[in-house]
């Protein structure tokens, strides 16, 4: 082992968007979470934490998605290393922005680091997946995908799992728009239909893989007509005042495609260019305040960059 301290910064992510329910995610430049991860002297983890809704993570280590992620990976190692762990939020939760997912992936990637990278990036997907548990009913990699890997990455199967990364055109850009407003993860994906029609299935079948052929043929047109939503959408969108009309004003100012960034109340759009990113962001925010919601836009490339140690 090197260094005993370092810091790790994972941005946030945008899961399903719109097609790829549980299976498509990527990663925006911000916000992001930076953790500030120590060796201690004695075992066990000493988590503190700070930011944007801070007060509602829980700090005991099973409990907290990055704490349960850095159990996982030491488990899996046999190790029995302390940690002092500093999470500082720039992601909040219940943004649908993969919160819980940033702090694993920070978390998991600062103490393979500071072991001396026992793992390679690949394997530590596992154990941010394991994190995600303290705060989801089951395993998912649609959020800590992307936020480690960078990029836009397809969950191709989960037993095993494996997962791809797709190609990124140039000039895509993402707008993620936050309003001041919490849903709560659980109860979104409760409210998610236990079964679907065999017609949806099949038009949602066609829409994801519309939408991996115009990544990689960098169709822009065939990308905007394959994002639409019949899993979860339909439902979800209740939970988020002013969604019809937010959505239309990032269509009417020119995004590819518009919808629901995870379990929301995050919406997000794509486009392809720079002033429409910015546009449509503050398009979105103007219609979410006449529904008397404030709210933030982020715009950016695509983040192709993985999880950045900082120092």
């Amino acid at each position: 082992m090197g260094d005993k301290r370092l810091k790790v910064r994972a941005t946030a992510t945008v899961a399903n968007v719109s097609c790829g329910f549980d299976c498509i995610g990527y990663s925006i430049g911000s916000p992001a979470d930076i953790l500030t991860l120590e060796i201690q002297d004695k075992p066990g983890l000493e988590l503190t934490i700070s930011g944007e809704k801070s007060g509602t993570i829980p700090l005991e280590a099973e409990d907290n998605t990055a704490g349960k992620a850095i159990l996982s990976l030491l488990n899996s190692l046999d190790r029995d290393t302390g940690f002092r762990i500093h999470i500082e939020k720039g992601i909040p939760p219940g943004s649908g922005l993969g919160s819980s997912a940033a702090s694993a992936v920070a978390g998991v990637v600062g103490v393979n680091e500071l072991l001396g990278n026992p793992m390679e990036e690949d394997e530590l997907l596992v154990h941010c997946m394991a994190g995600e548990t303290a705060s989801a009913p089951t395993e998912h990699a649609d959020n800590v995908a992307p936020s480690l890997l960078g990029g836009i990455v397809l969950i191709r199967s989960y037993e095993p799992l494996e997962v791809l990364k797709l190609n990124v055109p140039d000039n895509l850009y993402s707008t993620v728009v936050l309003p001041d407003y919490s849903v709560n993860t659980r109860d979104a994906r409760n409210i998610l239909p236990k079964t679907v029609p065999l017609k949806s299935a099949i038009t949602q079948s066609g829409n994801l893989a519309g939408f991996i052929l115009g990544l990689e043929n960098e169709d822009f047109d065939l990308l905007g007509r394959s994002m639409v939503d019949l899993f979860a959408e339909p439902v979800r969108k209740k939970l988020i005042p002013g969604f019809e009309s937010v959505r239309q004003a990032a269509l009417d100012s020119g995004a590819i495609g518009c919808g629901i960034s995870g379990s929301g109340p995050t919406l997000f759009a794509l486009s392809s260019s720079e002033e429409d990113a910015s546009k449509i962001g503050k398009s979105m925010v103007e219609a979410f305040l006449k529904k008397g919601l404030k709210s933030r836009a982020y715009s950016s490339l695509i983040n192709n960059q993985p999880a950045k140690i900082l120092d």
